[in-house]
């Protein structure tokens, strides 16, 4: 297991030197450059600067594999993604500000997932081609084919226009009223965790059937052992590989969808410090976050794997 883990967190070199490539030169392509938004806005307005002195006193003036030398070095050596170029401030520390709202809205969503698909998974297999096995995945369906981001729309809309009430806009830190700040967060974790559940539930109920036809299934049943034993200790456990393995491949849709989801619903996680970024084309932000979102998918996804012989013990990792 040691081997593996060392082995797995070397791999993390050259994938996290390839997305950092990646995310440094995409942001770049989008038309329209830093300066252009900085002397758009009123802070640059009154400062009686050109164009080619802000694009040196920002480092913007040498070549762009220059930049990106200079972003790596300071990673490196200094463990800093750089400063933003809206203002005084580095970008780790607006991370670390911003990761405790993303963190709940994506750990509620996943547990509110969970809590629906596999249940919901578990049960239309058991009951296979039932009425309730029909409507389970005709729902499951549906949550394929619904777009979060319009979900959240109409969910923002109607209630306010019907009844006059409508989701919190400000959110309560969890430190300071735990109730409150997951009140904030429940209504955009519902819609990103029934996207989430939808194709959970499908895989589980895929799973299920596989399992329940395998052979020592049927010898559980014939030595007469409950059906709640059978389902759950024996079937629901070997099931869930490629369940947790599906979890894992959606964590990146997940944190697509808190891109969205934290700018609709006015939550200041980042998402929403990615969007504000991305429009101000503050490349060090851009970069930063991207970058953070593609080492935490790396490590969940480590972990995962980590769980998988605990779920089998005929798996062994070496």
């Amino acid at each position: 297991m040691r081997a593996y883990i060392i082995r797995r967190l070397l791999l993390f070199i050259p994938t996290l030197f390839i997305l950092s490539a990646i995310v440094f030169l995409t942001v770049r392509f989008i038309p329209g450059d830093a300066i252009d938004a900085m002397v758009a806005s009123s802070d640059y307005l009154a400062l009686d600067l050109d164009r080619e002195t802000l694009l040196k006193q920002l480092g913007l003036d040498v070549p762009m594999y220059v930049q990106y030398l200079n972003w790596m070095r300071g990673m490196l050596l200094e463990g800093t993604f750089g400063d933003s170029l809206m203002g005084a401030w580095s970008v780790e520390e607006r991370i670390l500000e911003r990761l405790p709202v993303t963190i709940q809205l994506g750990v509620t969503a996943i547990v509110i997932g969970m809590l629906i698909a596999l249940p919901v998974g578990i049960y239309s297999a058991v009951r296979q081609d039932t009425f309730s096995d029909y409507i389970a995945r005709t729902i499951a369906v549906l949550g394929l084919a619904t777009p979060n981001f319009w979900l959240a729309t109409l969910v923002m809309i109607f209630p306010a226009l019907w009844w006059g009430w409508s989701p919190p806009l400000e959110m309560v830190p969890f430190t300071e009223d735990p109730l409150a700040s997951l009140y904030g967060t429940l209504i955009p974790s519902l819609i990103l965790g029934t996207g989430m559940a939808a194709g959970t539930m499908r895989l589980t109920r895929t799973m299920m059937l596989e399992v329940l036809r395998q052979d020592y299934i049927r010898t559980a049943w014939s030595k007469g052992l409950r059906g709640r034993v059978v389902i759950l200790r024996h079937a629901t456990k070997n099931a869930l590989i490629p369940v947790v393995t599906g979890i894992g491949l959606q964590l990146p849709l997940l944190v697509g969808g808190s891109v969205i989801i934290e700018n609709i619903f006015n939550l200041p996680g980042l998402g929403q410090l990615a969007l504000e970024a991305l429009l101000d084309r503050d490349y060090p932000v851009v970069s930063g976050v991207n970058l953070f979102f593609g080492m935490a998918v790396l490590i969940i996804n480590l972990i995962i794997d980590l769980i998988y012989p605990y779920l089998d013990p005929r798996v062994r990792y070496r």
